[in-house]
């Protein structure tokens, strides 16, 4: 009697136990895990890199006075605070210092009063309750060396429902989890790499669709549902369709260049890097350098600060991380045809296939 394939699957292997180890744990299976150890590792050391010591640094400061002098000197002062914690610049006078504050132009403004009055620190904790806090920490003690009081005015609150003011970085990060799972479920179901341009113009369609949808519900959920951010929600769903297809559009284009392992690279690139850069929990100016460098060059960085000035400065300052969120959705994109011409219909596996490159073309 011929042995079926299921008991032929279980018989021993000969050679005993390291030989059924040898077996069952294969090369790429050995590398994959430790590829997983590593961005394990990566993960811990990021978001511990970032957050550990919060540190106020170059916190951009708007300085009025009674007179242009007094504000420069003012400013000046500021500027020369140990550890550099402010970036102060003087402007003409309270309306403009509260013109840069809405607009975003700058993190928040000192009115100094003449004589003896309290001055007036504006902040706005719609950019978020640390950027805030840390400001008002800051300008508070130097106000204190100087033997003057400090009266803190929100000028831009969060709203009631959004909570420290980290709504907007959480609403993009689930945008962005959705932009690579989508890509990554193309790759399980189909192929790490599509087969030629055809299919990878398909996967982008399907991406752009779901991008479409799945901005859609956030937006929804984050305003008229929860009432968690304010703003139109025609803003944010733009706004959410574009960091979900920038997200996923990455991930393809690093499963064309790396298969599999591209799955790995997108998170390390939005999960491990990009989220803990973001400016979420902490703003740019709190964070160490590097993550203060990449933070805004990155989707959820580029993301959170967009969603944050629609929802609170009337779309000020979005054209810089739009732009960002663009370049990556364009570049994206055309890395992704670009593998797929290139490859000339040798399709990569689907994961969890468990076959290689060659055998998933034959």
């Amino acid at each position: 009697m011929t042995q079926s394939t299921e008991e032929s699957g279980d018989a021993p292997v000969p050679g005993g136990f390291a030989a059924e180890i040898k077996d069952a744990v294969t090369a790429r299976a050995a590398l994959l895990v430790l590829g997983v150890l590593a961005l394990q590792l990566a993960f811990a050391t990021s978001y511990l890199g970032a957050f550990h010591d919060p540190r106020p640094s170059g916190i951009r400061l708007a300085v009025a006075a009674p007179s242009a002098q007094a504000a420069e000197e003012t400013a000046r002062q500021l500027d020369a605070l140990d550890g550099d914690p402010l970036d102060a610049q003087a402007v003409s006078g309270e309306a403009a210092a509260l013109h840069e504050v809405r607009t975003r132009g700058a993190d928040g403004a000192l009115i100094v009063r003449p004589g003896g009055g309290p001055d007036r620190l504006l902040v706005a904790s719609g950019a978020g309750a640390s950027l805030s806090q840390a400001l008002e920490q800051v300008v508070g003690l130097a106000e204190e060396s100087r033997g003057r009081t400090l009266q803190v005015v929100d000028a831009v609150p969060a709203d009631a429902g959004d909570a420290r003011g980290l709504s907007s970085f959480y609403l993009v990060v689930g945008w962005c989890v959705g932009g690579y799972l989508c890509a990554a479920a193309l790759a399980i179901s189909a192929g790490a790499r599509p087969a030629n341009t055809a299919r990878a113009a398909i996967r982008l369609g399907a991406l752009l669709v779901y991008a479409a949808v799945a901005g859609l519900l956030g937006a929804v959920v984050a305003g008229p549902v929860l009432g968690a951010l304010p703003g139109g929600t025609a803003a944010l769903w733009g706004l959410g369709t574009l960091v979900v297809f920038a997200v996923g559009a990455i991930t393809l284009a690093l499963q064309g260049l790396a298969g599999v392992v591209g799955i790995g690279l997108a998170i390390l690139l939005v999960v491990v890097v990009g989220n803990p850069s973001a400016g979420g929990a902490y703003a740019y100016a709190l964070l160490p350098p590097f993550w203060q460098a990449v933070g805004p060059a990155l989707p959820p960085g580029a993301g959170t600060y967009a969603a944050r000035s629609l929802a609170y400065f009337d779309g000020h300052g979005t054209t810089g991380p739009l732009l960002v969120l663009a370049a990556w959705a364009v570049g994206g994109a055309a890395v992704t045809l670009a593998c797929a011409a290139f490859r000339r219909g040798r399709p990569g596996a689907p994961v969890g296939s468990g076959l290689p490159e060659e055998r998933a073309a034959a």
